[in-house]
């Protein structure tokens, strides 16, 4: 394994590949042309933990050294992008590109896609970046590099869950706000209509003063579904349930849950066993069309 990018999430996929007993031969920084290793070291798997505009090339890189690929979400920070390296994928039918959204695998998430028939649910994402996390790395406030602010940065997890719970998503409408000095969102509301008929909304920002728990809620004929950390299943015969979501143990921030080792062990079964890894490019691309829809309506 290789881990390219010394972001903040790269501490999670570290601590997996070492708790997974995989060899790391190599972790690059951006001081340190990935082609170099990637020649030199052929490694089997490569993570790729760099800013959003580097997602793509990195990865066709990979592919073209014979290194199967698990990016970190969003899967490129523009559409034209992703969809680059989906059809540049296709060139190399026995390597696997892998997406990381994995709050699919959290205990809760699970729950709530195998026993929920939804009508509709909501969501939120409140969140606090200050100033100065977008001075520590400028690229999370540049539009040419991240793509966006809080929509493709922190809330895509959440608005992926829900377009997975609820069914692929027919419209989107909503409304975005600025973060002061820079050209990216701080603040976004969304309503998207469901192929099947739910409904959904969504509120995310960065503007809190605090970093509170994402709330979704999902309701059913017989049951809403909330998760705030915990699901909790209130039954419509007025029974409760309490389900516990397990704690991360990687060292990374706690809102960014406990599954990234599932996820990455999930990845790396699949190799293993020849079987097609289930959140590709193209799975992951449908929340990212739901964002760029808003963008371009609000553009």
């Amino acid at each position: 394994m290789a881990v390219i990018g010394r972001g903040d999430v790269s501490v999670v996929h570290l601590a997996a590949i070492e708790k997974l007993g995989a060899s790391l031969v190599a972790v690059v920084d951006s001081k340190i042309d990935h082609r170099v290793m990637l020649d030199e070291l052929r490694p089997d798997i490569v993570h790729i933990c760099t800013p959003h505009d580097r997602h793509v090339p990195i990865a066709i890189d990979a592919l073209e050294r014979g290194s199967h690929v698990l990016l970190e979400k969003p899967v490129a920070h523009t559409i034209e992008e992703a969809e680059r390296l989906v059809a540049a994928a296709k060139d190399f039918p026995d390597l696997q590109v892998g997406v990381c959204l994995q709050n699919r695998y959290n205990t809760s998430s699970k729950i709530v896609k195998s026993r929920a028939a939804a009508r509709g649910g909501s969501a939120t994402v409140i969140w606090h970046r200050p100033a100065a996390y977008y001075e520590a790395k400028p690229w999370r406030g540049q539009r040419l590099r991240s793509g966006g602010g809080v929509l493709i940065n922190q809330a895509i997890h959440t608005i992926d869950l829900m377009q997975w719970f609820l069914g692929d998503v027919a419209d989107v409408s909503g409304h975005i706000m600025g973060y002061p000095g820079l050209d990216v969102e701080g603040t976004a509301n969304l309503m998207l209509d469901h192929a099947g008929g739910a409904r959904s909304v969504i509120f995310a920002t960065v503007a809190n003063v605090v970093d509170s728990p994402v709330t979704i809620e999902i309701v059913t004929d017989d049951a809403t579904f909330s998760i705030r950390g915990d699901l909790t299943i209130s039954y419509a015969d007025g029974r409760t349930e309490v389900i516990a979501e397990p704690l991360p143990e990687s060292g990374g921030r706690a809102y960014w849950g406990a599954s990234h080792e599932l996820l990455i062990a999930d990845f790396y079964r699949a190799i293993s066993h020849g079987e097609p890894f289930w959140i590709t490019p193209s799975e992951a691309l449908k929340s990212q069309y739901v964002i760029d829809e808003l963008y371009r309506r609000n553009s």
